[in-house]
C-alpha cells in the first residue's frame, strides 16, 4: 500500500505476539484479558496468540494453566504456552504436556531459552521439540533470547516445525537474511521490524509468507505494528497475508 487504505478491515488482523499479565519493569497496568481486547478494539485487532507473563517470569506450568483460566470467556485470544525442558520434571512428561496443550486449543507455544536456562537448540529440549514438530504447532522465541545459530539449527533438524522469530531489530537483518535464506520455517513478526523500509525488503527478497503481524503488546504499543504494515509499501495482497493470513494458515484455521 503506498498510501494507508481505508477499505481494509483490521478485524482482519491476528496478532502474532501479545502477552497477558502485568511485566516488572513496564507500566502496562495488570494486562487481564479484558484490558486486553479493550486495546485490542482500540486499534481494531480481530484477534490475538497469547501467553501469560506468569509463565515467563515465575513458573511456566502455573502460568499456562492461569493463561487458560484467564482468557476461558475470551474467544478472541488464543492461548500460547511457554514449554521447558522436561530434564526437571516441571512439564510432568513430554506426551502429557502435550495432550493437556491439545485439550486446552493451545494454539502455539513459547520459549525463553536464556531466561530460563537451557540451549533451544541443546539436547535437554531436543525430544520436546521433535514431539511439537510432529504436530507442527508454531514455536515463538524473542532474537534476544537465541543465538540466530541455534534457530537456523534448530529449523534445520525439524523443517516441519514453523518457528517464529520475534523482536527483532535492524542490527540483526543481514544475519536474518542469511537464515531465512537457508530455511524454509523460520517467520519473523513485525513487533521490533523498524528499519526504514525493512519490512519491504524482507517481502521483496523472501516473499510475503515469512511475515506475520505481531505487536510485542503489551510492551509495545499495538498501533506501532499496525502503522508499520498499514502505511507500507506493501500492495494489498501481501499486506492481507502478513495481516493474518500467513499466521492462520500456520495455525491450521481457514482464514476469515
Amino acid at each position: 500500500m503506498t498510501e494507508f487504505d481505508s477499505s481494509f478491515d483490521p478485524s482482519c488482523l491476528v496478532d502474532a505476539n501479545a502477552m497477558l499479565g502485568p511485566l516488572p519493569t513496564e507500566d502496562v497496568g495488570q494486562g487481564t484479558a479484558a484490558e486486553t481486547v479493550k486495546d485490542m478494539d482500540r486499534v481494531g485487532i480481530g484477534s490475538a496468540v497469547v501467553c501469560h507473563s506468569h509463565a515467563w517470569r515465575h513458573d511456566p506450568p502455573s502460568g499456562n494453566r492461569l493463561l487458560v483460566r484467564e482468557i476461558a470467556d475470551e474467544p478472541r485470544l488464543l492461548p500460547c504456552w511457554v514449554v521447558l525442558p522436561d530434564t526437571c520434571g516441571e512439564l510432568g512428561g513430554i506426551d502429557r504436556f502435550l495432550a493437556d496443550a491439545e485439550r486446552a486449543g493451545v494454539a502455539a507455544f513459547r520459549a525463553y531459552p536464556h531466561d530460563h536456562g537451557y540451549a533451544l537448540a541443546g539436547p535437554d529440549v531436543a525430544p520436546l521439540m521433535a514431539a511439537m514438530a510432529e504436530r507442527r504447532r508454531p514455536l515463538l522465541v524473542n532474537a534476544d533470547q537465541v543465538p540466530l545459530d541455534e534457530v537456523e539449527a534448530l529449523a534445520g533438524t525439524h523443517p516441519e516445525l514453523p518457528i517464529v522469530l520475534c523482536a527483532t531489530g535492524y542490527r540483526l537483518l543481514r544475519r536474518l537474511a542469511g537464515v531465512l535464506a537457508r530455511t524454509g520455517n523460520v517467520h519473523v513478526d513485525l513487533s521490533y521490524l523498524g528499519s526504514h523500509l525493512g519490512l519491504e525488503w524482507l517481502v521483496e527478497r523472501f516473499g510475503p509468507s515469512r511475515l506475520l503481524f505481531g505487536t510485542g503488546a503489551p510492551a509495545r504499543d499495538r498501533a506501532d505494528a499496525i502503522t508499520r504494515l498499514l502505511w507500507s509499501e506493501l500492495d494489498d495482497t501481501a499486506t492481507r497475508r502478513i495481516g493474518g493470513t500467513n499466521l492462520l494458515t500456520l495455525l491450521g484455521k481457514e482464514p476469515a
